[in-house]
């Protein structure tokens, strides 16, 4: 079949690809250990001090964690990607809209992750070796090797991720280890008062949301390779643990020497060479799962585009992104997915467990679904007037956007069959 070179794209995982739980959940702790991810735990951190930092990581990753727990299960009993599951709730041509928004999310967090090492790279190469390399080619030669792995499919970033997860965290937990050596005592860490408080407790825990509600939108991609139900559920203590333990082996540091560049924090303690190595390591991992995931959705979106041709275009749309400066708008892509995200998440749980009763079948596929469509862009539009403060629901814009997608789609779906 098609599905070897093409990732199971658009049918079905067969058993004898099936995987370990342990396994995926190692792809998806290994996302937590990215540039981008030790940007945003040294930022908040330096924001908020560290008690409320540790409070924004901890309920983030709650809430991820729980939405998580519902969508693995779909991939699991589906063995379906994300953007064929989203065929059934919002139809052919609907689904082509939402993977592609979603493609280009993707696509955004594959062009931040390379130019945050690239800047991280040139900046420590000058202060510290007086010695320029160019941003440009650093960006290059990441992006080809992640397309390479990429094109190769799971099992490619399986192995990548076996290598690198356990050699990042020996090195990020010496770091930290260095770090509170050099204290007097941890109260000084849970003393610290940021000179500028500039960032609430609760913008920390949308944007640190915002930075991985793909996950629980996402998760059906990894999970239908897992053997079972209960190995799939164990997968999503990559995230649940992972990804806070990332935010605080970069926040401890920062703390202790003010700088939020990983590579800056390392320069402090002459591990200047194995940060470059080791943060080159770390995105090449993530973003093979960017764009592996990116490359599926609009693989869906045109059934004769191979899976490999499609990684390969996403990796040149990426690479440009970084090039021009995507970076910049970092905290406000998150809070723009903050908005959208959520509420399919909801939609497409509903549909599976409710409308489908966990059965779906790839010739039952309508062209359009409405009730979904329509959910989908009201409570979108609530969520913005909610995020913009014009009107408050439950405080928190992306649980208006979850909880106001599944209730306006129950209510047009209980319309639809009665």
């Amino acid at each position: 079949m098609e599905d070897n070179n093409n990732q199971y794209a658009t049918t079905k995982v067969q058993p004898k690809d099936f995987v370990s739980g342990w396994v995926v959940g190692f792809i998806i702790a290994s996302t937590g250990l990215s540039v981008s991810t030790l940007f945003l735990g040294s930022e908040i951190a330096l924001n908020l001090g560290l008690k409320q930092a540790l409070i924004a990581f901890g309920v983030s990753t709650f809430v991820l964690t729980i939405m998580c727990m519902a969508t693995t299960l779909i991939g699991n009993r589906s063995r379906l990607s994300t953007y064929m599951i989203l065929h059934f709730s919002f139809g052919e041509y609907g689904a082509k809209i939402v993977n592609f928004i979603f493609g280009v999310t993707l696509i955004g967090w594959f062009a931040v992750a390379i130019e945050l090492l690239a800047i991280a790279i040139y900046d420590t190469s000058i202060s510290t070796f007086n010695f320029v390399v160019s941003k440009a080619l650093i960006i290059i030669v990441t992006s080809l090797f992640i397309t390479i792995t990429t094109v190769y499919g799971l099992r490619s970033i399986e192995k990548l991720a076996n290598f690198s997860i356990p050699i990042l965290t020996a090195f990020l937990g010496y770091v930290l280890y260095r770090s509170v050596a050099d204290l007097e005592s941890l109260s000084q860490l849970f003393d610290y008062v940021p000179k500028e408080n500039s960032m609430t407790l609760f913008e920390a825990i949308s944007i640190l949301i915002g930075a991985a509600v793909l996950f629980p939108v996402l998760m059906a991609d990894f999970s239908r390779f897992i053997k079972t139900d209960k190995q799939s559920l164990f997968s999503v203590l990559g995230l649940t643990i992972g990804t806070p333990l990332a935010y605080i082996l970069s926040a401890v540091p920062s703390i202790q020497t003010g700088e939020v560049d990983i590579i800056k924090i390392m320069e402090q303690y002459n591990l200047v060479i194995p940060a470059f190595l080791l943060l080159f390591i770390a995105t090449w991992s993530t973003n093979a799962t960017n764009l592996y995931s990116a490359s599926l959705t609009f693989s869906t979106i045109n059934k004769n585009w191979t899976f490999k041709k499609v990684a390969i275009a996403s990796s040149l749309f990426g690479t440009i992104l970084a090039l021009l400066g995507f970076a910049t708008y970092l905290f406000d892509f998150l809070e723009f997915l903050g908005i959208l995200a959520p509420s399919i998440s909801s939609i497409y749980f509903i549909h599976f467990f409710w409308i489908k009763k966990q059965k779906y079948n790839l010739e039952d596929i309508n062209k359009w679904e409405f009730p979904a469509l329509i959910s989908w862009i009201l409570s979108s539009i609530i969520t913005v007037f909610t995020y913009l403060e014009v009107f408050q629901l439950t405080h928190a814009y992306f649980i208006d956007s979850f909880v106001l997608g599944g209730l306006i789609y129950v209510i047009l779906e209980r319309k639809r069959i009665f």
